[in-house]
């Protein structure tokens, strides 16, 4: 059985600024880390793995060179080995360029019975790479999936987390799951293990190494375009001590309240 977990480097600080031109968020710079949501993709694939003996575990990211420290990281987990996706024709790509290039990489990686991907990346907070590489390649969908078990030779079965329900889906592999934080507690990385992460396979394609469409990639394939970028102007707020005893403090708070109709 192979498993591919597809994860994302983030920049490791909210400090963060926008290309002028791009309206893109400039990376430059910036330190990663691996994104925390798909560390549960990783811990649920690495549990699956330790429960059968035939299970090999691969990892997928897209972007810069720099991104290889998440992939290694993610073998220091226990993953089998790592695909990273790099090139500057990628640069710029919204959720639909970036799950196709996602999804072509898969195809060539081939023979994949489950693909997984964390609930959501927090710089951007779409959710929307998962679903769009599993329509790319025509295969079912679990999302917010907070538990997973192999329910048959060819089935998953999943429980999803809604705002007020639970519900139970059962899907037939290969499929691509999206996988929420509830779902397990990912494992540190041993000593041991960050030494033999880096005798795994990490296999780095360019363009000319997938079957792309040109018309599909980077910033000139996105459909989604950003027009304007600004950060809110501060709002300057009035602060009234309330003062004396508990009694007295909340008998102002009622009389504020009051004089402004709140109450």
């Amino acid at each position: 059985m192979k498993i591919v977990v597809c994860i994302k480097q983030v920049p490791e600080t909210n400090d963060v600024t926008i290309d002028p031109v791009t309206h893109n968020l400039d990376r430059r710079g910036l330190a990663g880390v691996m994104n925390p949501f798909d560390k549960n993709a990783i811990e649920l694939a690495l549990t699956l793995k330790d429960s059968r003996d035939d299970v090999q575990v691969a990892l997928l990211t897209m972007g810069p060179d720099d991104y290889a420290e998440s992939l290694r990281e993610g073998m220091a987990m226990g993953a089998d080995e790592g695909y990273l996706l790099s090139d500057r024709a990628f640069a710029g790509a919204d959720t639909l360029a970036t799950g196709y290039v996602i999804a072509q990489a898969l195809k060539k990686i081939g023979d994949a019975d489950l693909i997984l991907f964390g609930r959501q990346a927090v710089d951007a907070d779409t959710g929307q790479v998962g679903p769009i590489v599993a329509e790319f390649l025509h295969q079912p969908q679990i999302t917010y999936a907070a538990s997973l078990r192999l329910s048959g030779a060819n089935e998953v079965t999943a429980e999803r987390l809604l705002e007020d329900t639970k519900q139970t889906l059962v899907a037939q592999l290969p499929a691509v799951v999206s996988v929420r934080s509830e779902l397990n507690t990912p494992r540190y990385p041993t000593p041991r293990n960050i030494q033999l992460s880096f005798a795994k396979p990490l296999t780095v394609w360019h363009h000319d190494d997938l079957d792309l469409d040109d018309s599909r990639l980077g910033q000139a394939g996105s459909p989604t375009i950003v027009t304007k970028v600004y950060a809110p102007e501060p709002v300057k707020r009035k602060l009234t001590p309330l003062t004396g005893t508990p009694s007295e403090a909340a008998s102002q708070l009622i009389t504020a309240l009051k004089n402004r109709q709140l109450i």
